[in-house]
């Protein structure tokens, strides 16, 4: 059953990709002869449903694979174990490059799919082009896959026992954060194929807006919550002590999700206005692209990192292809098509419309700042041989002050109404957010030591941004007249809801990062059992250190004990595991989290005679950052039901 299950998923990817090419090929069809443009859409939309079955089925087998543990498959040698928990069993599914590259295609078909089930009321020609542009994309992955990353590819004879996964990766937090990423990497593939579509129609317009605003949205969300998940699992897994490293992979997941922040709003523009069309269609090419970019840095090889793939040279150069195609021929289109988009703004300087065009090219910046500082080492070792490293100080000194407009930005914004100036609460609601700035300040220099002029200009912007915000929503729903709060909620609508969410999750964001930059303490000791370290307000004893046994591992683990100035006392209890299987060692931190800090503790190395290396950290509102993540993911959401909302009343009527 097992030796049947692989072969027969492989064939099914190779039906996949043969349908897939079919779809891809529906519209040339109907170009040729338009008699066939309603029987054409049809095939198409069958198709993109059948190469998602077959892709799901194959992707099912796989996981199957993993969890019977067969080893005959070269893939489950290389990434499993037998004495695996069965939810790292599962994961490891796509903890490699054959894996995860299979599910990212599942998620694409799955896109495709969705849009093939609820685009029967578009244009039969639109919705044609947009399944045979996904057709296209799917059938390079496809090819991909099957030429350069079979995962059903056969040991003979097969190993009695696998090598294992890479036990960074062996967490319940890398477990849901490449699923998530993915989902917002490829759900960007879908304003990609609506942006080519529109181009080739020569129809880009409000109704295109309200077509692709949907899918940005929901793509944006999962973006967000896969960013904040892998920021989440580097926090607690490395131990490090961060959660933002400037990583070359997490800039290749953060330029697509600034590039998309800049659509989102631009594709609203479209829909209310009729404006920046041209604009939107670039946007919605440039994120996508972006994406196809952060799979090259992944499985190329080109940037090292903790997160990346090692890949054979030739997955780099099939990727590259991919990205070329998808990349340069819309570019083509765009540049013979896009003129023709241009369209003569009516709105003033003071309005909403353009405060969103400077919201836009802020955007852009930052996505080039990210750009610059990630592949500029890389190009200099490529002219010169020099190799450099870019990190948090480039960004600090450009990256932080570019989006520090962009939060200035996000107040005055909702305060603009289109076309027009001022909302009629714009006046009290800017003197309260400044208000709200000055008195960040002024509590801030009172109660730290750690002043500089970027924590004063953080703690401002973070004032600022958050009463401006509250002073808002107090001024939308007059929350001091109860009887009335009801109905002006059911008027603001889930849309407006949607705003206001993804905006206070900022401002919890940038609480929990200033907490965390400007407040943290630390203490890196080596200690005995029964050594007590100060750290922030609290004693920290290193009370015991012993051995224990996990499923597939041995460990190292120390207990500490934290007494808190009021009298409270927590445990922590770090660790140091050791893989047999792998061979690999890993560092556990321990973490107490609490809604004004967190205790972060690691266990080094060390032994009874000359004590235990330990880095002990107080982190003030660390936990926020991805409240922060989270609240501005909802608010997405929210934006995505509202426009779901306002298109069935569309309809209805």
């Amino acid at each position: 059953m097992m030796f049947a299950s692989a072969e027969i998923a492989h064939f099914a990817l190779i039906l996949a990709f043969v349908a897939s090419l079919l779809q891809a090929m529906m519209a040339v069809i109907a170009g040729f002869n338009p008699r066939y443009l309603m029987a054409s859409n049809k095939a198409a939309a069958q198709l993109q449903l059948a190469v998602a079955g077959l892709v799901i089925f194959s992707f099912a087998c796989l996981i199957y694979s993993f969890i019977v543990s067969d080893f005959s498959l070269a893939l489950v040698t290389s990434h499993s174990h037998s004495l695996k928990p069965l939810i790292y069993k599962i994961s490891g599914t796509w903890g490699n490059h054959e894996g995860s590259l299979l599910l990212w295609i599942v998620i694409l078909v799955i896109f495709g799919g969705l849009f093939a089930l609820t685009s029967r009321k578009l244009p039969a020609s639109f919705t044609l082009k947009t399944l045979s542009t996904q057709g296209w994309i799917t059938t390079a992955f496809l090819a991909f896959s099957l030429f350069t990353s079979n995962p059903f590819a056969r040991l003979s004879p097969a190993p009695l026992e696998g090598r294992g996964l890479n036990p960074v990766l062996q967490d319940i937090g890398l477990a849901m954060h490449p699923p998530m990423l993915y989902l917002g990497y490829v759900g960007l593939s879908m304003a990609f194929s609506l942006a080519v579509a529109g181009l080739i129609e020569g129809r880009i317009d409000r109704d295109w807006g309200r077509w692709v605003r949907p899918w940005v949205l929901s793509a944006w969300s999962a973006l967000t919550a896969g960013i904040a998940l892998g920021s989440w699992w580097a926090y607690y897994e490395l131990g490090w002590g961060g959660w933002w490293f400037w990583d070359p992979v997490e800039n290749a997941s953060l330029m697509p999700w600034l590039a998309a922040t800049a659509l989102m709003h631009s594709v609203l523009v479209v829909e209310k206005r009729g404006q920046l069309k041209s604009w939107s269609v670039l946007l919605a090419i440039l994120s996508f692209s972006l994406s196809l970019i952060g799979t090259f840095i992944v499985r190329s090889g080109l940037l090292t990192s903790v997160h990346s793939f090692a890949s054979d040279p030739s997955r780099g150069l099939f990727i590259l292809g991919i990205l070329l195609f998808a990349v340069g021929i819309p570019l083509l289109l765009y540049a013979w098509r896009g003129p023709a988009l241009a369209s003569r703004s009516d709105a003033s300087l003071l309005s909403r419309d353009s405060l969103l065009i400077v919201n836009n090219f802020i955007l852009l910046v930052a996505t080039a700042i990210v750009i610059l500082g990630t592949f500029y080492p890389l190009a200099l070792e490529v002219i010169n041989g020099t190799r450099i490293t870019v990190g948090p100080p480039y960004f600090d000194a450009t990256y932080n002050p570019v989006m520090a407009f962009a939060l200035i930005g996000m107040v005055i914004g909702p305060l603009l109404a289109w076309r027009k100036q001022w909302m009629p609460h714009a006046k009290i609601t800017l003197i309260l957010a400044g208000i709200g700035g000055g008195l960040a300040v002024l509590l801030f220099i009172s109660s730290s030591d750690n002043i500089s002029a970027a924590s004063l200009a953080g703690i401002a912007l973070l004032g600022w941004l958050a009463i401006g915000i509250l002073a808002d929503i107090q001024a939308r729903l007059k929350l001091h007249q109860p009887s009335m709060i009801a109905r002006r909620l059911s008027q603001a609508g889930i849309g407006a809801w949607g705003l206001w969410l993804g905006h206070l999750g900022m401002a919890v964001f940038l609480a929990g990062a200033l907490g965390d930059g400007i407040g943290r303490s630390e203490a890196i000791v080596r200690a005995q059992p029964g050594d007590v370290i100060p750290l922030h307000k609290a004693e920290i004893e290193f009370t015991e250190i012993g051995d224990i046994l996990g499923p597939n591992y041995s460990s190292l683990r120390a207990i500490l004990t934290v007494r808190e100035a009021d009298g409270t006392t927590l445990t922590l209890a770090p660790e140091r595991r050791f893989y047999p299987a792998e061979g690999q060692s890993t560092t556990e931190a321990a973490i107490y989290p609490q809604i004004d800090g967190a205790y972060y503790a690691v266990l080094g190395d060390g032994d009874s005679q000359t004590g235990y290396s330990l880095r002990l950290y107080h982190k003030p509102f660390v936990s926020w950052i991805w409240g922060g993540a989270l609240i501005m993911a909802i608010g997405g959401l929210f934006g995505f039901a509202g426009r779901s909302r306002l298109k069935e009343a569309r309809h209805d009527s």
